[in-house]
């Protein structure tokens, strides 16, 4: 199973016409992928909602990642929500969320097993409530042993959001932090805007003139832990130095949204989710629609597939909206080609794209064959202003395309 784990992502992700060091990052990638990447999607549900336009008889298609998104739609009311994704560990992710919201007794149980998710409880609490109601493959991962030598699921017991490849990374960034003397919780103890810029120019930017920060962050394989590949680092980078880069997107994370609504920025500067009884948390963690995920979670499945090869295995018209992350900045011309053909294939009229991209423009312009493209209808607007409004920070651009 692992070894077929591997040969899938590495189908993705390593690049058939690159060169052998790049193919050899490209493998690095896809070996650091195989585990969990993502506790947490790091993609804005809320923006997302609204550039797709959920209606009450909408297919929707995901990426799962960590399955914060593709749970949150449900608040949407869609006909249906399928979260498909190539890593095994997101699959058993999302799949031990929907058991929990299925069979937990109440939100204040949910929410101290998802939201904190460091109470020794939440031991018991998997193995009377939970577990047996998993499938085989999903209660096997989670009971199984990391490379620590500790079952998976105690990652709910010591804090899953300091877990995974980001939250290594997350942790990592803390260290070198300390290491410059520098405390990124003064962020979340701002209490307005203007404080919380007033603490990025004084704590954080200076952090990204130092010669260390600029060579490491220059290094490819250095940013593998924000589950960014080889290939989509060259789009994010541009001309510019990737220390530029970084400097500007955590900017925005820390002075453009105030933190008392912004979840993104307390997983980032406090490696979890605020305590506080009003905290900022995802739509599906929310007390508010706790009855309506109850309600509406047989409407999410949660599959391991490849993204192209699931949307190709649809009907005709049969869907209506689909959210691509950021996959597309993995692929070359012929990949997408590929892509939006079954995906025009597959949409019903009025459907809906929405990706993300590393780089501030939509990557389909020039790229995408024009006989497929002229199809669909840029939401330049829209998207410009999801762009703006996206909390997570991380990427350029948000693009919504509708079918013409």
């Amino acid at each position: 199973m692992a070894t077929q784990a591997k040969r899938i992502i590495e189908d993705a992700v390593v690049r058939k016409d690159a060169k052998v060091g790049d193919k050899l990052l490209d493998k690095a990638f896809a070996l650091a992928f195989k585990g969990l990447v993502y506790a947490q999607i790091w993609e804005d549900p809320v923006v997302d909602m609204e550039g797709l336009a959920i209606q009450p008889d909408s297919r929707v298609m995901c990426i799962a990642s960590g399955s914060c998104n593709a749970l949150s739609y449900l608040t949407a009311g869609p006909q249906s929500v399928t979260a498909v994704d190539l890593n095994h560990a997101h699959v058993a992710l999302g799949r031990l969320k929907i058991a929990a919201i299925k069979h937990l007794p109440n939100y204040e149980r949910f929410h101290r097993f998802f939201a904190h998710a460091d109470h020794k409880e939440n031991a018991a609490v998997y193995a009377t409530m939970i577990a047996p109601h998993l499938d085989r493959v999903s209660r096997a991962y989670w009971e199984q042993r990391d490379i620590r030598g500790r079952r998976r699921i105690s990652y709910f017991t010591r804090g899953i959001y300091r877990k995974g490849l980001l939250g290594n990374f997350i942790g990592l960034a803390h260290v070198f932090a300390k290491l410059y003397k520098i405390d990124l919780s003064k962020v979340l103890e701002a209490q307005t805007l203007e404080e919380q810029r007033e603490v990025f120019e004084r704590e954080l930017a200076p952090v990204f003139e130092k010669k260390f920060i600029r060579w490491l962050t220059d290094q490819p394989a250095s940013l593998f832990g924000l589950g960014i590949p080889p290939a989509q680092f060259e789009h994010l980078a541009g001309d510019e130095r990737m220390a530029e880069v970084l400097r500007r997107r955590l900017e925005k994370l820390a002075c453009d949204f105030a933190v008392k609504d912004n979840y993104f920025a307390w997983q980032a500067f406090g490696r979890g989710y605020s305590r506080e009884a009003d905290a900022p948390l995802p739509p599906y963690l929310q007390r508010g629609n706790w009855e309506a995920m109850k309600e509406r979670i047989d409407r999410l499945e949660v599959t391991r597939a490849n993204m192209v090869d699931w949307i190709g295995g649809r009907e005709e018209a049969s869907m209506d909206r689909f959210v691509l992350l950021d996959a597309q900045d993995w692929m070359n011309n012929a990949q997408l080609d590929d892509l939006w053909a079954k995906i025009t294939r597959a949409s019903r009229p009025g459907a809906r794209v929405l990706f993300r991209t590393a780089a501030e423009p939509s990557l389909l312009p020039g790229r995408l064959n024009d006989a497929i493209l002229s199809k669909w209808r840029y939401l330049d607007e829209t998207s410009a202003d999801l762009t703006r409004r996206d909390r997570s920070s991380i990427y350029g651009g948000v693009h919504v395309y509708e079918l013409a």
